[in-house]
C-alpha cells in the first residue's frame, strides 16, 4: 500500500511538469519550425530550421537584437542594484532601529503590496513627464533606489526578525555604529533573502512590458520584450519562425540566473517568516 501511494504521488507529479513544461517545448517547437510548417499539430517539425535564429537575431532594420538585449541587461542590472541597497536599509529600519511610530508606518507599507499598479500609473506618469523623463529608461530604473517595492523590503524584513539582536548588542560593546551592524553583521547573514529579492526583481524587470512601452519610445532604447513587439508591427506578414526563437532567447537569462541561484531562492522563501 505505501509503494502505491509513492507511485501515485509520482504519477501525478510527473503529469503535473508535463503540463507545466508542455508551453515550452511548444515555444521550442514553434522556433525551428518555418512558417509554413506552424499550423502542423506536431511538436517539432521533422526538418529543423535553426535559421530561424539568425533571421531573428537580425530582423529588426538598424539593429541586431543583441542590441535590445544589452538595454535589458543594462535597465535590469541597475534596478536589482537599486532594489538591494534601498529595500535592505529600509528593511533593516524597520526590523532593527526603534523610532515613532514604526509600526503604523510598516503597515502602511504593508497596505501598499494590495495596491493595483493601474491606481498609480497615471499619477507617476504625470510626474516623470513633468521632470522630463519620458523616453528615458529613468523611470523605470530610479523608483529601485527608492525601496519602491514593499514585497521586497517585507521580504528581507522578516528574514531579519529572524537573527537574533545579541549579535547587534556584541557589535555595540565593540564599537561597531549602526551602519557598520548593518553591513557588517546583519545584512551578510540575509544573503538568501537578499538574493531572492535580487532574483525576483531581475524577473520581474526584465519581462515587464507596461512600464517599458510606457516610457521607452525611442527604438534604439527598446528592450527585448519591446522588440519581439516589433515582429507583429513590421508588416502585415508575420514572421512566426523568427519571432520564437528570439522569444526562446529572451527567456535563457531568467532561466539561467534562477537555476544557478535556486538554492538561496528556496532557503529565503523557506526561512522568511520563521522566528
Amino acid at each position: 500500500m505505501p509503494h502505491t501511494k509513492l507511485w501515485t504521488k509520482y504519477i501525478v507529479l510527473i503529469a503535473g511538469s508535463i503540463v507545466m513544461i508542455y508551453p515550452i517545448l511548444w515555444l521550442f517547437g514553434s522556433s525551428v519550425k518555418s512558417n509554413a510548417d506552424m499550423s502542423s499539430t506536431r511538436l517539432f517539425p521533422t526538418h529543423l530550421e535553426w535559421q530561424n535564429f539568425v533571421d531573428g537575431w537580425n530582423a529588426i532594420p538598424g539593429f541586431t537584437f543583441g542590441h535590445f538585449f544589452m538595454n535589458s541587461f543594462l535597465i535590469a542590472g541597475l534596478s536589482v542594484i537599486g532594489t538591494v541597497l534601498s529595500s535592505s536599509l529600509v528593511a533593516y529600519g524597520f526590523a532593527r532601529i526603534q523610532f515613532p511610530l514604526r509600526n503604523f508606518w510598516f503597515a502602511i507599507l504593508m497596505v501598499t503590496l494590495m495596491l493595483p499598479t493601474q491606481v498609480t500609473l497615471v499619477p507617476q506618469y504625470i510626474l516623470f513627464k513633468n521632470l522630463d523623463w519620458v523616453g528615458t529608461a529613468l523611470p523605470i530604473i530610479v523608483p529601485h533606489f527608492l525601496a519602491v517595492g514593499p514585497f521586497y523590503v517585507f521580504l528581507i524584513n522578516q528574514f531579519i526578525r529572524g537573527i537574533p539582536k545579541d549579535l547587534d548588542e556584541s557589535a555595540k560593546i565593540d564599537g561597531c555604529s549602526q551602519l557598520g551592524i548593518a553591513f557588517r553583521i546583519v545584512l551578510p547573514l540575509c544573503m538568501p533573502a537578499i538574493i531572492t529579492s535580487a532574483l525576483f526583481c531581475f524577473i520581474w524587470t526584465w519581462d515587464d512590458f507596461m512600464a517599458q512601452i510606457l516610457y521607452l519610445t525611442d527604438t534604439a532604447k527598446y528592450t527585448v520584450p519591446l522588440a519581439l513587439r516589433l515582429f507583429l508591427d513590421n508588416s502585415s506578414a508575420v514572421t512566426w519562425g523568427p519571432m520564437y526563437a528570439m522569444s526562446v532567447l529572451s527567456i535563457l537569462p531568467c532561466f539561467l540566473i534562477f537555476m544557478f541561484s535556486q538554492k538561496y531562492f528556496v532557503e529565503g522563501i523557506a526561512t522568511t517568516g520563521i522566528k
